[in-house]
């Protein structure tokens, strides 16, 4: 499902979505983070590929991040906030994080594990607030860049200290954010026709 689907929705349409944004319908491709019950366990980002599984060797499912639950509560604040005001402008009902499965549209998941794979490496809470910071100044279509490159090296849980995994900690961690100016684009033109899918159809 492209994100196109998501222009001009009824109100009907909500309840095609799960979560943020994730199409409810069986077999489709999205991610999901799983956050234990009780105040311990680790949260697992993981990608399930529904339909697609199975296709050219592709799993069923691959765990892209596990964050502790002491790094995870600024994290999950910052891509809420996000996340929530671009469902809520396409109508599409808004979520937040529960002691449970939570679905994403899989572009969104790209872009939280941007933010998961930067932060698993923060020393402290000072450092996860920057990252925060400076992922919130990026545009979608930047920080679904940083997830191909980093992914195609160490897209996996266990790859934490592989290729762009730790770049990306050391490029958001670094001095202060600043918001860039976000220009005004066209309804017409192509980089408007969405909110959670790459122009590259990725």
């Amino acid at each position: 499902m492209t994100n196109s689907n998501l222009i001009g929705l009824d109100p009907s349409a909500k309840k095609r979505y799960l979560g943020f944004g994730a199409p409810s319908a069986y077999g489709s491709h999205v991610f999901r983070v799983i956050v234990p019950a009780g105040m311990t366990g680790n949260i697992i980002v993981q990608e399930d590929y529904g339909y697609l599984a199975g296709i050219n060797g592709t799993p069923d499912f691959e765990i892209r991040a596990m964050l502790p639950r002491s790094k995870w509560k600024l994290v999950a604040e910052t891509a809420k906030r996000d996340f929530n005001a671009r469902l809520r402008s396409k109508k599409v009902s808004i979520s937040t994080w529960k002691p449970q499965d939570n679905y994403l549209d899989r572009m969104l998941g790209k872009e939280l594990c941007v933010l998961v794979w930067a932060v698993e490496h923060a020393a402290n809470d000072d450092e996860i607030e920057v990252i925060c910071r400076k992922w919130r100044a990026l545009r979608p279509e930047e920080r679904w860049w940083l997830y191909t490159v980093t992914a195609a090296e160490g897209g996996l849980a266990e790859d934490s200290g592989r290729g762009w995994r730790k770049a990306l900690y050391l490029a958001l961690s670094d001095g202060q954010a600043q918001p860039k100016p976000k220009k005004k684009v066209p309804e017409n033109d192509p980089r408007s026709i969405g909110l959670f899918d790459s122009l590259s159809n990725d």
